[in-house]
């Protein structure tokens, strides 16, 4: 499972930190001390590092086996609360939902939609899918324009010549930009080119 071809590196590295996470889940709170958690975590990497590495991977992949092996429960209740909490935090991110029943034909029966506040995004569920895909609510009031309305029939500041080269230098400055720098080169290369 850890051989994989050295063109991709990252996805290589992301591949087994995935797979090590999943097995070496425990969290601070199921160690006694910060000390022995910060080992477990150090012991952990350790491990990481070297399969992404190739520095000895079967004894590596025998000591994750055997941790596997010896921890079944706790690695299960571990993944159980993380999708617990990933399922709340899912509820909890949906808010008020409100349902509406709409027929889409033969099959498919009803499905849910959530409105929530206008300009907002609510989920979308379809009956049998369990995929929520989210959906516009609404429009919201566009942003004014830095500097505000004015006599423009469109709404936008218009800037005079004398406005717009001040802005031009001020945004040249703040990049690092003068007008002394492309003075200095032009000099340079002009009279690097008399003695050629």
């Amino acid at each position: 499972m850890v051989a994989m071809s050295g063109s991709n590196s990252f996805v290589k590295e992301m591949t087994i930190r995935k797979r090590v996470s999943s097995i070496f889940n425990k969290r601070e709170e199921d160690f006694p001390s910060l000390k022995e958690y910060n080992d477990y975590l150090e012991e952990v990497e350790d491990m990481t590092f070297n399969l992404i590495e190739g520095i000895d991977v079967d004894a590596i992949e025998s000591n994750i086996a055997k941790y596997q092996e010896e921890n079944a429960d706790q690695i299960i209740i571990a993944r159980a609360r993380k999708a617990e909490e990933l399922a709340a935090a899912l509820n909890a991110s949906k808010g008020p939902v409100q349902t509406e029943t709409i027929d889409l034909g033969a099959g498919l029966g009803s499905h849910t939609t959530g409105t929530g506040l206008q300009g907002q995004y609510a989920p979308t569920t379809l009956p049998g899918a369990g995929i929520l895909q989210p959906r516009p609510t609404g429009m919201v009031p566009q942003p004014l324009p830095i500097g505000g309305p004015s006599n423009h029939p469109h709404g936008y500041a218009v800037e005079d010549e004398e406005g717009m080269k001040l802005r031009a230098e001020r945004a040249a400055r703040a990049g690092g930009w003068t007008v002394d720098l492309s003075r200095k080169r032009a000099l340079e290369e002009a009279f690097n080119s008399i003695w050629i």
